[in-house]
């Protein structure tokens, strides 16, 4: 409908977010047109983050201000877990099970190389750990970065990978299967 512009535009822009599709960008559009109170909440929420978010210039967590609070933290483990994005560093920091320091490496050049060895060296980190999600490509990953950290003196580690818990197995991949069993340990 041509005198609906405004939500025609609201729901072409919702579409662009991960995981929206046409019918639910359609109801949430709706939802805000109808609800004025919780649209206005929504848009100083975006703009909050638009405005004073940014990544920390030591790791590339996200951050509120040039340095996170988790790099800031001299109490932390001397254990560094290098992650694909800021959500992995939510989701291990949600989980509760980690209490290191963590490294955003979405990509490999150089320049991120080096920033990563004089972060190794400045928290004086004694282990790294590889929590990249379990492919082909990880595993070649970690072992480049292995190699290009290895006059460090550090031990490397990589997350377990293996079988999730309430899956059945036929509900798993062979690599995954494989991986439980050869990493099994005792009990």
């Amino acid at each position: 409908m041509k005198d609906l512009n405004s939500i025609n535009e609201l729901i072409e822009a919702l579409e662009e977010l991960p995981s929206i599709g046409k019918k639910s960008a359609t109801r949430l559009a709706l939802f805000l047109a109808k609800d004025k109170f919780r649209a206005m909440k929504l848009i100083n929420a975006i703009e909050n983050v638009v405005t004073n978010i940014k990544e920390c210039s030591i790791c590339g967590n996200f951050s509120e201000h040039e340095i996170c609070e988790i790099c800031d933290n001299p109490n932390r483990d001397k254990i560094l877990a290098i992650v694909e994005s800021s959500k992995d560093i939510m989701i291990i920091e949600e989980s509760g099970s980690y209490g290191g320091y963590y490294f955003v490496l979405n990509h490999l050049d150089d320049e991120k190389i080096q920033k990563l060895k004089n972060f190794i060296k400045d928290k004086k980190i004694k282990e790294i750990i590889f929590a990249f999600p379990p492919s082909s490509e990880s595993e070649a990953r970690s072992l480049y970065l292995e190699d290009r950290l290895k006059d460090l003196e550090i031990e490397f580690s990589q997350i377990a990978q293996g079988v999730p818990t309430g899956v059945h197995f036929e509900n798993v991949d062979i690599n995954s299967l494989a991986k439980a069993i050869k990493l099994r340990h005792k009990v």
